[in-house]
């Protein structure tokens, strides 16, 4: 059985990065559902649950901003930390000083939406474990501001708040309640981790997108195609 939720998020800025601009970068228009999908496993998360997302309503009108900011030109593979973490040895090393670069990057101002999800219990839930339960303690922790970590719109220097939606149909706040369609275009769905090995370590992790029509200021995320 699938227990919903719906969850206000809005902040500042916002960066959902386009994989295809990911050196000078780009946001795409509205959150991503793996963004989505990140934001609440901030606030709760157990291995017994899955959340899926269903819709995302856009409150705020879409705007853009550019800024500079300072980032470094390496990255530490992940492949060289599973070696380390598993063999033993030095971790990947990164001076931030000396790898320094200013970058430009075109970000969402003022953003606002509400996302509506639910969770499938998984195989990995205990006897103990029960949808009720899972649910009780995700709104709980949500109504007392609490979080694993702190949630954020794309990248971790865009933080945002969170909150329990009390209105009625997010559609009739939204900017967009009198547009009747808007093609967003094709958009990051999320990353599959599916293959798995014996030791239960993601290999061959791969995207998969979808195509974002927003109608009425409303994303059907479920009832849309998933392209990999």
């Amino acid at each position: 059985m699938a227990y919903g939720i719906k969850v206000e998020v809005w902040g500042d800025r916002a960066l959902f990065t386009r994989p295809e601009l990911s050196v000078e970068r780009m946001t795409y228009d509205v959150i991503t559902p793996s963004a989505a999908r990140g934001i609440l496993e901030s606030i709760y998360w157990h291995p017994g649950m899955r959340y899926k997302i269903d819709r995302i309503y856009v409150l705020n009108p879409i705007k853009f901003t550019s800024v500079r900011r300072n980032e470094v030109k390496s990255k530490a593979l992940s492949s060289a930390v599973r070696t380390t973490i598993t063999k033993g040895g030095q971790l990947p090393y990164i001076d931030t000083h000396a790898d320094i670069q200013q970058r430009a990057s075109v970000m969402l101002t003022d953003v606002r939406y509400v996302i509506e999800a639910h969770f499938d219990m998984t195989d990995r839930a205990s006897k103990q474990d029960n949808p009720g339960k899972f649910k009780d303690i995700l709104m709980r922790r949500l109504r007392r501001g609490q979080f694993y970590s702190a949630p954020y719109l794309g990248t971790r220097e865009c933080s945002c708040y969170v909150q329990e939606w009390s209105g009625g149909d997010p559609r009739k706040e939204s900017y967009y309640v009198l547009e009747e369609c808007r093609d967003l275009g094709l958009m990051l769905y999320d990353m599959d981790y599916s293959d798995v090995d014996a030791q239960g370590i993601a290999q061959n992790i791969t995207p998969m997108f979808y195509r974002a029509i927003m109608r009425h200021g409303a994303i059907d995320v479920a009832g849309s195609e998933v392209f990999r």
